[in-house]
């Protein structure tokens, strides 16, 4: 599969990304999920050193080493593939953790396709839970954090409207110009 065709569905932390990408798996695409949660359930079944809250540094490179592997793994599938965050998030992570630039991190990597879609901050559906440790005021600091390295790093981004799933998934699909389902 070409990075072309490869979407990220980025943005703000309880910004009904996950939901979006059970939409569109159940249409028939292929999704990816958030490598952070993953990491964060392997995390708490273990010693838990690689917790966001506990090594932000340490949580971001495995979240990079997972989401290259996500890439390599859906690489050799047919079709388009939406994930659940992905490198850049994982590379602005650690740039917030350690100061390392995302550019420098991400410069061995291919890219996703151009267009990236952004959920915005949403109090309305916010909802912290046992693998989201941050408040609102934090996920709006990630969020604006990873709409400045999306610009910078040359994305589009389209920002998801606050509408039910089935309308943010028309939206995404009518965006790409793909059909509502496969």
């Amino acid at each position: 599969m070409l990075p072309s065709r490869q979407v990220v569905i980025s943005g703000c932390s309880g910004g009904g990304k996950t939901t979006l990408l059970a939409e569109l798996a159940a249409r028939g695409y292929i999704t990816v999920p958030e490598p952070g949660r993953r990491i964060v359930r392997a995390e708490r079944r273990g010693d838990g050193t690689a917790l966001p809250w506990v090594n932000l540094a340490g949580f971001a490179e495995r979240a990079l080493e997972m989401a290259a592997g996500d890439r390599e793994r859906v690489s050799q599938l047919d079709g388009w593939a939406f994930f659940d965050r992905g490198l850049v998030d994982a590379a602005v992570a650690l740039e917030y953790a350690t100061g390392r630039p995302a550019a420098r991190t991400l410069a061995g990597h291919d890219r996703y396709r151009h267009c990236v879609f952004l959920a915005p901050p949403w109090p309305e559906i916010f909802l912290a839970d046992a693998e989201r440790a941050d408040d609102f005021d934090g996920a709006v600091g990630e969020y604006g954090r990873l709409e400045r390295t999306y610009r910078a790093l040359g994305y589009e981004l389209r920002i998801l409207p606050k509408s039910p799933v089935r309308e943010r998934c028309d939206f995404v699909l009518g965006e790409l110009g793909l059909p509502s389902s496969r």
